[in-house]
C-alpha cells in the first residue's frame, strides 16, 4: 500500500515533470521565433552598414532627391483627399501640388488638421481644410458639397480615400464595432458622397495586411517554424470569397477587406473605383508607426530584428495612387474594381536594418532591449484576456482598472504582422497597355529611412538645441484618442486633435 508520503513524491514528481516539459517546450518555441527560413532569407537585401548608412545620409543631405520629373503628368482635375493631413494623404496632395494643381483644386477632408511639417509652409497651406467626421453620412455630404473656387467648379473630380484607423493588435468581436464605424462605414459614406457630387474616380487606400493569415505560433515540438511565419502579400485572396472575421489575424485588416469590397463592387463605367494596397510599414514622416515610433525612444523593447518585411514609403504609395487614377481615367480600364500591391523598388529589409539607421544616424541616443519573444507572446495573450474581461461581464467594468498606453495594444494579432511579410508589386509594375499600373517607387527602403532620419534631425536641431524630442501624433495614438472621446460621446469634431495638443515637447 502506498503511503500519503509516497503518493506527495509522486504528485511532486509529476508537477514537477510538467513544468520541466512545458518549459522545454517553451525554450523550443522561443528559438524557433527567433529564426528566419532560408526563403526568407534569400530574399532579403544584404545588410546596411555603418558606413553605408553614413555615406547615403551624405548624399541625401548633400543632394536631396527631387522626384517630381517622376511624377504622372498633370490632369485638369478637382480632387478631394479623406485623411489628407495623414501619411499617404499628405504625400497625394504634396505630389499634386508639385505636378502643377493649383490649392484650389485640391480639398482636404480629415477630423484634423496636419502636424506635418512639409504641409504647414508653402502651397499646401493654401488647400482648403474641411474637418470632416467620415462616420457621420451628414459631415461627409456637407464636406464634399462645399462649393468650389469658380476657375475649377466645372473640372471632374477625383477623390482618394485613404482615412482610416489602424489598431492592428485587437481581433477579438468585442473590439470591432470602431474599425468597422470608421474604416467600414466610412468609405460607405465617402463612396456615397462622391457619386452625388459627380466624382468619376475614386481610389482607395486599402492594405496588404488584408491577405496576411493568423501565425499559429503553438506548434508540435518537432515542427520547423510556427505554421503561416512568412508569407507573401500580394492580391490573390481578392479572387477568393472574402474569409471570415476569425480567419484574418485581426480586426484591422478585415475592415479593411470588408471596404476594398465595398469599393471594387461600386465601379461602374461612370464611376471608376480600385484600391492601392500599401505594403506592410507605411513610414515617411515622423508621425508614422514605422521609423518614428523608435525614433521617438531612447530605449526601445523589441522581439523582431530578425524579421523581414517589405516596408513602403508613403510617397511610392501615393505616386502608385496617381497611376492608378491615370489608368482609372481611361474607359474600359482592367485596372478598375480590383485592388494593387505596391512596395518600395528593392528587396525587404529586417528590422534591424531599421534600428541600425536609427542607432546610427539619429542625433539622439537610441538603445535597443532585444526581449525574449515567447514571454512577450505570453504577455500578449494574459493583455488580451484581461481587456476582454469587462465586456463579457460587465459587472467589472467599474471593478478592473483599464490597461492604458502602448502596453494595451500587446496582443497577440500583433504577432502575425511582426512576422516575416514579403511584398509582390509584380502587377503594379507591369505597364498600363498590360492591366498594371506602370508604377516605379521612386525611394528605395535605405533613401527613404535616411530621408526621414535627416528631417528628424534637422527638426530637432532647430529646436530646443536638439536636447528634447517632440511627440507626434501616430495613426496609432489617434484612434485611441478617438475611441476615448467617443466612449465618453463626445464627438471628435468638437474637439481640437490637431498641432496644439500632438507637438509639445516632451
Amino acid at each position: 500500500m502506498i503511503s500519503l508520503s509516497d503518493w506527495n513524491i509522486i504528485i511532486a514528481w509529476i508537477v514537477y515533470s510538467i513544468l520541466g516539459l512545458l518549459s522545454l517546450y517553451l525554450f523550443r518555441l522561443n528559438r524557433l521565433l527567433q529564426k528566419t527560413p532560408d526563403e526568407v532569407r534569400k530574399c532579403s537585401c544584404s545588410r546596411w552598414t555603418p558606413e553605408l548608412l553614413a555615406k547615403t545620409y551624405q548624399e541625401i543631405s548633400e543632394n536631396p532627391i527631387d522626384y517630381t520629373s517622376q511624377l504622372p503628368p498633370k490632369m485638369d482635375r478637382r480632387y478631394i483627399v479623406t485623411g489628407g493631413s495623414g501619411l499617404v494623404g499628405g504625400f497625394i496632395v504634396l505630389q499634386l501640388l508639385a505636378r502643377g494643381n493649383s490649392p484650389e483644386s485640391i480639398r482636404i477632408l480629415d477630423i484634423r488638421k496636419t502636424e506635418r511639417n512639409d504641409m504647414i509652409t508653402g502651397p499646401a497651406t493654401e488647400v482648403d481644410f474641411v474637418q470632416t467626421d467620415i462616420t457621420s453620412a451628414a459631415s461627409v455630404e456637407a464636406a464634399f458639397a462645399k462649393p468650389w473656387n469658380p476657375s475649377v467648379a466645372n473640372l471632374p473630380l477625383t477623390v482618394f480615400h485613404t482615412a482610416a484607423v489602424i489598431i492592428a493588435s485587437d481581433r477579438s468581436a468585442y473590439f470591432y464595432g470602431f474599425p468597422e464605424a470608421v474604416n467600414v462605414k466610412g468609405t460607405r459614406n465617402v463612396l456615397a458622397a462622391a457619386r452625388q457630387a459627380g466624382a468619376d474616380i475614386f481610389s482607395y487606400t486599402s492594405s496588404a495586411s488584408i491577405c496576411v493569415r493568423p501565425v499559429e505560433t503553438f506548434v508540435p515540438p518537432w515542427a520547423k517554424f510556427p505554421r503561416h511565419i512568412w508569407q507573401m502579400l500580394d492580391e490573390q485572396d481578392f479572387s477568393r470569397p472574402l474569409r471570415s472575421r476569425e480567419d484574418f489575424f485581426g480586426n484591422y485588416p478585415y475592415s479593411k477587406a470588408v471596404a476594398e469590397r465595398l469599393v471594387c463592387a461600386e465601379n461602374d463605367e461612370l464611376f471608376r473605383t480600385g484600391c492601392v494596397r500599401p505594403a506592410n510599414g507605411v513610414y515617411g514622416n515622423p508621425s508614422d508607426n514605422t521609423v518614428g515610433t523608435p525614433l521617438s525612444k531612447d530605449i526601445f523593447p523589441t522581439w523582431v530584428p530578425h524579421i523581414v518585411q517589405s516596408f513602403v514609403h508613403g510617397a511610392n504609395v501615393a505616386i502608385a495612387h496617381l497611376h492608378h487614377e491615370a489608368a482609372l481615367v481611361k474607359k474600359d480600364s482592367p485596372q478598375a474594381g480590383r485592388p494593387f500591391v505596391v512596395t518600395d523598388p528593392n528587396p525587404p529589409i529586417t528590422y534591424d536594418d531599421l534600428y541600425s539607421a536609427i542607432s546610427t544616424l539619429s542625433i539622439h541616443p537610441f538603445r535597443l532591449i532585444v526581449l525574449p519573444p515567447v514571454i512577450m507572446l505570453l504577455i500578449s495573450y494574459c493583455i488580451e484576456w484581461y481587456s476582454i474581461l469587462p465586456h463579457k461581464f460587465p459587472l467589472l467594468k467599474n471593478i478592473l482598472p483599464e490597461i492604458r498606453g502602448e502596453a494595451k495594444h500587446l496582443k497577440p494579432g500583433l504577432f502575425s504582422i511582426t512576422t516575416h511579410l514579403i511584398g509582390s508589386d509584380a502587377n503594379a509594375r507591369k505597364p498600363v497597355e498590360q492591366g498594371g499600373l506602370g508604377y516605379s517607387g521612386v525611394l528605395t527602403t535605405l533613401q527613404g529611412m535616411t530621408l526621414e532620419i535627416l528631417e528628424w534631425n534637422r527638426e530637432h536641431a532647430a529646436g530646443q538645441g536638439g536636447k528634447t524630442r517632440k511627440t507626434y501624433t501616430t495613426s496609432v495614438s489617434l484612434a485611441d484618442r478617438i475611441q476615448e472621446l467617443a466612449s465618453v460621446g463626445i464627438s471628435s469634431q468638437s474637439v481640437d486633435l490637431g498641432v496644439q495638443t500632438s507637438r509639445m515637447w516632451s
